[in-house]
């Protein structure tokens, strides 16, 4: 309440901008893109338009996404804070988030400015549609500032879909061609034998044409972007706006989207400042800025360069505007469930070093995953693991595991290739990177600590945002500390977690067993008990971690039963374990049967895919897990 009570303060402070001195603001997103730009030195590409936007801008050596996947990151930028501050870290969230985060633009709006989305929302919370109304006059593919009166101010967003995964590595060949390649000339389109294969790749035409093809998306949307800028000029109004071009995180090829990787995590930053409003710029055209920036610092950055007031709940740091603060000495960011694929990670980010943390290192990078999986070059990854002959670099990606602790010099490293958590040179690096972690994670509530089933019971009635802030709801210490000792505690601590009082630490507990190498007659004991256990998540992970190891008799049957559960999130657990297991989980076929049948129900077969509906996205996911089980197994 505190909190509601400032907030609603703030806005009766806000002051309405005053006409000729306030800058209209335009927003470029690109999807899934690194700075595979030419003016960010990249010499395969064919960005002009974009190069000479650069040439009239600030470009930022140092932006990086909160997240490696798309609606975790709109969530974080559209309400100025981490979606794991809010509850929405998981991809394609139905957790609701507090009333009153409705989104930066609302604020803008309530000022007077003209508010345009075109057209992406994705945010990636049961408050979407909330959200939605609050922030945009428009929001629709034909959104555009030109709907504005005479004189309004305007922010305007244009989301370009060309570079994403769906296009550069997912669609049929014909499609892409057909959609994207077509709008080539023959000169701009890339050839594969030129194409820059990093050493974490192998080396074959299958990932040469990829390459290529990736790179001419981003041609393609490099002329979308010219022909908005066009507009702008047409209009008269390029003297008078303020100009942001960025993408939502790395490029959607293997190694690079879904992994906190600077592959995955480093974006381009352009802002073009136009002359009546240069004294907003950190430098001069054509300069390159080092500042560290962050996606939840983008919000609060507009809402600066146009002289309002930030709500107290956004984390975010503005470095444009009136308030600009102090430059940030670090940058987090997160990963968890990606669509099917389970999993947790955190990561911290200086000028210098990239740290990691792994809590589920007995997953690795390139686990099974049915979308991106349609792509072919997902299966060069997969045969050239079966092969034997990976390179370091290519098994850090394709292996089956994961160190639980990463540590690189971006400086000397920039690929992230060498691993120095366990070089005694950079152990006060090291130390130094992992309590700075340590110390953001209870800062800002992180709450990728709860399994997902379990935090829609404990936020019944409430948000988990706010659930994070009630005292004594949210034991965050003994959950770090639980899923800190995954991969190198003793027997004893994770007996001690099994049997916690706390459901939260007996599911890491469990985790903890399943990624050990063996278990004792007690781990048994121990974990045939906890398939009893009141909890589903832990129910499922005591499962997990009995098939891992053989004993799939009294394990295999709880995780059919798990499969009936009316939370979807305990179901998606269960699925995706089954799926995992594969050849173990045999036992399981009929209930997986039932239970695919039960997803296509929920979301029937043939459903657009952009259809926004939470329920079912997640009965889409779960049909990821059954079916791929079903084509293995099934009849």
């Amino acid at each position: 309440m505190p909190r509601l009570i400032a907030h609603i303060a703030l806005l009766i402070a806000i002051s309405f901008p005053a006409k000729g001195n306030t800058p209209n603001i335009l927003w470029i997103t690109a999807e899934d893109m690194s700075p595979t730009l030419g003016c960010y030195g990249d010499d395969y590409a064919i960005t002009p338009h974009i190069d000479q936007l650069a040439s009239e801008a600030v470009s930022y050596d140092n932006a990086f996404a909160t997240s490696p996947v798309c609606s975790p990151s709109r969530s974080c930028i559209i309400n100025g804070l981490p979606a794991t501050s809010q509850g929405t870290q998981q991809m394609r969230s139905a957790f609701p988030i507090p009333g009153y985060m409705k989104g930066f633009p609302s604020i803008l709006r309530a000022a007077g400015y003209y508010t345009t989305n075109n057209v992406k929302t994705d945010y990636n919370s049961a408050n979407w549609e909330t959200i939605i109304a609050a922030s945009w006059d428009e929001s629709s593919a034909t959104a555009h500032w030109r709907g504005r009166a005479d004189d309004q101010p305007f922010f305007s967003v244009f989301n370009l879909m060309t570079s994403h995964q769906s296009r550069s590595m997912v669609w049929p060949h014909r499609q892409f061609v057909s959609e994207v390649q077509s709008k080539l000339a023959t000169d701009e389109i890339h050839h594969p034998e030129k194409a820059p294969v990093p050493p974490y790749y192998p080396d074959t035409p299958i990932v040469r044409k990829t390459l290529a093809r990736f790179y001419d998306c981003v041609t393609v949307m490099d002329k979308e972007v010219g022909a908005i800028l066009r507009q702008l000029e047409e209009d008269g109004l390029a003297e008078d706006t303020i100009v942001f071009f960025y993408s939502d995180h790395g490029s959607g090829l293997p190694r690079h989207k879904r992994a906190l990787l600077d592959s995955g995590m480093k974006v381009p930053l352009i802002i073009r400042f136009p002359e009546k409003f240069r004294a907003l710029a950190p430098s001069g055209p054509g300069t390159r800025a080092d500042r560290l920036v962050s996606f939840d610092d983008f919000g609060p950055t507009v809402l600066s360069l146009a002289e309002l007031g930030i709500p107290a709940y956004m984390e975010g740091q503005p470095f444009l505007g009136r308030v600009a603060g102090p430059a940030r000495q670090f940058v987090y960011g997160h990963r968890d469930r990606v669509d099917e694929v389970l999993d947790l990670a955190r990561s911290v980010r200086d000028k210098r070093y990239l740290y990691i943390r792994n809590y589920m290192p007995h997953l690795g990078y390139n686990q099974p995953t049915a979308w991106p999986d349609l792509g072919e070059i997902r299966h060069e990854f997969y045969a050239h693991a079966e092969s034997g002959r990976m390179t370091a670099p290519q098994e850090h990606f394709a292996g089956p595991s994961r160190p639980p602790e990463e540590l690189y010099d971006c400086q000397t490293d920039p690929l992230n290739l060498e691993n120095l958590a366990g070089s005694s040179r950079h152990r006060s690096v090291l130390e130094k990177m992992r309590a700075q972690l340590g110390a953001h994670l209870m800062d800002s509530r992180d709450l990728g600590f709860l399994p997902e089933a379990l935090a829609w019971e404990l936020s019944a009635g409430t948000t988990p945002y706010d659930l994070a802030r009630t005292t004594g709801s949210y034991q965050q210490a003994r959950l770090i500390q639980a899923a800190s000792q995954v991969g190198n505690a003793s027997e004893e601590t994770l007996f001690s977690n099994l049997t916690s009082d706390d459901p939260g630490v007996r599911y890491w507990g469990a985790v903890g067993f399943s990624a050990g190498p063996a278990l004792s007659a007690k781990a048994i004991s121990a974990l045939i008990g906890a398939l009893q256990d009141r909890d589903a998540n832990v129910r499922i992970e005591a499962a997990n971690a009995l098939a891992r190891h053989g004993r799939l008799e009294e394990s295999i049957p709880v995780l059919a039963e798990a499969l009936e559960d009316e939370n979807l999130s305990a179901v998606q657990h269960a699925a995706r374990t089954i799926e995992l297991l594969g050849e173990r989980a045999i036992a399981a076929l009929p209930a997986v049967t039932v239970c695919d049948s039960r997803m296509k129900r929920i979301r029937p077969p043939g459903t657009s895919p952009v259809v926004v509906d939470p329920e079912k996205d997640q009965a889409m996911f779960i049909g990821f897990s059954t079916e791929a089980f079903l084509k293995r197994f099934g009849p």
